[in-house]
């Protein structure tokens, strides 16, 4: 990993293609910020630093606080919770670190690279205090998630009153996880104290 970077250098404000796709059935679902927050937003990343990770090498662990925000340049990372599974993300502009930043709470999950991958990173607190887009941006980008979120649980909703099968069920919940995942949160990690479909 790349260490040593200036992270508190001031920003500038200003269209990168975003999609999540679920691994059950490869639907691609669109969650990514569109119009200015997107194009404007990319002026920013371009100002940047720059931080490569091998694969293998954890860029977040579970329970740090790390006070950065890491925007996917290219490659590929896993979302890990006690050493399980629940994401892969290999979509330039995802954005991890978010929640642990405007919360103010530790990291909910470890992101470690599966190959070669490089983050454009900021301190959360720099860039978010000094330029609006970024703010904008990640504004955007939570709005999405949440918004499938809410539409994936009504979903669920609709499923569990009719007695819908339990893999029916397991699908929808892993679209959330999926959906939510970019930013570390997870639907059963994230406040929920335990699996509802674990047998």
């Amino acid at each position: 990993m790349l260490h040593a970077l200036d992270l508190t250098r001031s920003f500038q404000a200003a269209k990168t293609p975003w999609q999540a796709v679920s691994e059950n059935d490869n639907e691609a679902i669109e969650c990514a910020p569109h119009g200015f927050a997107k194009a404007a937003f990319q002026d920013t990343l371009a100002a940047l630093p720059i931080v490569t990770y091998e694969a293998g090498e954890t860029v977040i662990a579970d329970g740090s606080r790390t006070g950065r925000l890491l925007i996917l340049k290219n490659g590929t990372v896993t979302i890990l919770k006690d050493d399980k599974e629940f994401a892969k993300v290999a979509e330039p502009g995802a954005v991890f670190g978010e929640l642990s930043v405007l919360l103010d709470q530790p990291h909910t999950a470890e992101v470690r690279a599966l190959e070669t991958s490089q983050f454009h990173i900021a301190d959360a607190t720099a860039l978010l205090s000094q330029n609006p887009t970024a703010v904008l941006y990640v504004a955007t980008v939570l709005a999405q998630r949440l918004d499938v979120a809410n539409h994936a649980l009504i979903q669920l909703k609709s499923q569990l009153q009719t007695r819908e099968p339990h893999n029916v069920v397991a699908k929808t919940v892993g679209r959330v996880e999926q959906l939510l995942a970019g930013g570390g949160a997870n639907l059963v990690y994230a406040g929920y104290p335990y699996d509802p479909f674990a047998q």
